[in-house]
């Protein structure tokens, strides 16, 4: 009985362990594209750094949002072996589509949406949840990021700059700036942990409650959810090394040359919106989308909209965000649909 459990439950662990991978590759970019682009730290040290990160945030403060995928939009007794293997799967294509390409794509709006189609498909989708809660965060916050890096930078960062106090090589190298661009790498891996995990976890942490019969209490929830984060969030450091380098050359790079008070800027933007809606709300939210929010709002600032818009890797970035989570609800639509009329 145990060993037919264990084989029942392993094909969605394992999907769930790749998606991981894949999420590590998107993810990579958001952290430590500002430093990698600031030239403070080899890329070899990076996949550790981050995977070490991400899985702290995941235990610390990733329970909220892993309600939410796992328990708030579609009900939690349908997370089936069936289901949950359907949503994975589509989520991980999505993705994986997004790092063939290069570009970092949000992995909880590809989420939401593999999870959305099944709830729609089977009547159970929780409307106020998804329409009042999730889809606004998505849109209001990467606006939030975009405004206050440009308001930093146009009406505090350039002024001070064009006075000099920020082009002396000694300003510039100062030990303090550089151990603060790491920090701040450091803290977007961690805000990545309290959103990104659960988009695996959730799913994973419901479904073994019900495969295994075990009373869906508040108190089981978190248990099996620690548990599945112990198993997913080290993958995390395996798709940073895989995907992490293409992805964090076009955002840390070919966008913006960076100097290290942008870094420190973007970097403690994105991350503080993206833990404030992962802590207050448990609303999974895109951390890239909030990252290049934060990338144009200081790009446009410093080089003009013109200049920054007119560079063909931003608007290839808005294709990718657009495809990706409409591939990923397709996905789990139409196997949902396969399963539910053929087997």
């Amino acid at each position: 009985m145990t060993s037919l459990l264990f084989s029942h439950l392993l094909l969605p662990f394992v999907i769930a362990m790749f998606l991981a991978i894949t999420m590590g590759g998107s993810g990579t970019a958001p952290s430590f594209s500002v430093a990698y682009g600031a030239n403070l730290i080899r890329k070899n040290l990076i996949p550790g750094l981050f995977g070490l990160m991400v899985f702290a945030g995941a235990i610390v403060a990733g329970k909220n949002t892993s309600v939410t995928i796992g328990k708030d939009i579609l009900p939690s007794d349908m997370m089936t072996y069936g289901l949950v293997s359907i949503i994975l799967l589509s989520i991980t294509i999505s993705l994986l589509f997004a790092n063939i390409v290069g570009i970092p794509q949000s992995t909880s709006q590809s989420t939401i949406l593999a999870v959305t189609a099944p709830a729609l498909y089977f009547n159970t989708l929780n409307t106020e949840k998804l329409f009042i809660d999730i889809i606004p965060t998505w849109f209001v916050l990467p606006l939030i990021s975009f405004a206050v890096c440009f308001l930093i930078g146009k009406y505090i960062y350039n002024p001070i700059r064009r006075r000099g106090y920020f082009m002396s090589a000694k300003t510039h190298n100062h030990p303090i700036l550089r151990v603060l661009v790491v920090a701040m790498s450091l803290y977007v891996a961690f805000s990545i942990g309290a959103n990104n995990v659960a988009n695996a976890a959730g799913p994973i942490a419901s479904m073994t409650l019900n495969e295994m019969d075990i009373k869906p209490t508040q108190e089981n929830f978190t248990i099996i959810l620690l548990l599945s984060t112990l198993i997913i969030a080290p993958n995390f450091a395996i798709g940073a090394s895989v995907f992490g380098n293409k992805i964090m050359q076009n955002t840390g790079k070919e966008i913006i040359l960076f100097g290290r008070i942008e870094a420190i800027i973007i970097a403690f933007v994105t991350a503080s919106l993206l833990l404030l809606a992962s802590v207050v709300k448990g609303v999974p939210t895109s951390l890239v989308q909030l990252n290049v929010g934060a990338i144009l709002g200081i790009g446009v600032a410093k080089l003009g909209a013109k200049n920054i818009f007119r560079k063909t890797e931003v608007n290839k970035f808005f294709i990718i965000w657009l495809i990706a989570p409409i591939i990923s609800f397709s996905i789990s639509f139409l196997l949902t649909w396969l399963v539910d009329t053929h087997f």
